[in-house]
């Protein structure tokens, strides 16, 4: 009899050892999973690099090229909204970013979204004039794009874009209904 209880005892601990032994094997990945996990690939807005800069204030200094890039951006201020447009009869907020950066023998994609992964991302602390901002109006996609004209303060950041219901324009994107849409912000390389 003390050898069947010494036997019952050493089954049971062996089951409870395969019973966390196997728990344990449930819940580790296999080597096949992890190296699907690390393989997978990313969306395109993590794989842009991150441009660190400054705290935001007050700009001193603009370069000549991006006072150049305001002054083209700016020469529509007034043309009307159009779906599509991309000249003085009327243009939209990714054709204005298009006609703009042309003047600089750039050739930017022709939708915002796309836009938006052209040059490297900033964080929103770090906008200074020349930056493009982008913003999901109507849902989570970027649809809506313009170009920081000044920073004067951190809670005033003006930007030029093409407006539905007024057409080009500039406005605070520090402003309520502006901050509650932004999506992301890139700086173009001459503006770095």
């Amino acid at each position: 009899m003390p050898d069947s209880r010494k036997l019952i005892r050493t089954l049971y601990l062996l089951s409870i050892l395969l019973s966390v032994s196997a728990c344990e094997v449930l819940r580790s990945k296999s080597k096949a999973e992890e190296l699907a996990a690390k393989n997978k690939p990313k969306p395109a807005y993590e794989k842009r690099p991150v441009v660190k800069t400054k705290a935001r204030k007050p700009e001193v200094y603009v370069s000549a090229s991006v006072r150049n890039l305001i002054k083209v951006a700016r020469s529509y201020t007034g043309v009307p909204y159009r779906i599509g447009g991309n000249d003085e009869r009327g243009i939209d907020c990714s054709g204005l970013l298009c006609n703009t950066f042309r003047e600089f023998g750039i050739q930017l994609p022709r939708v915002s979204w796309q836009q938006s992964e052209f040059f490297p991302a900033i964080d929103i602390p770090n906008i200074r004039t020349g930056d493009l901002v982008f913003f999901s109006v109507n849902g989570k996609v970027v649809n809506h794009a313009g170009i920081v004209t000044e920073v004067r303060s951190e809670d005033e950041v003006i930007f030029i874009h093409a407006s539905t219901s007024k057409g080009v324009i500039e406005d605070n994107m520090m402003t309520n209904y502006w901050k509650a849409r932004f999506a992301s912000a890139c700086r173009p390389d001459f503006a770095k």
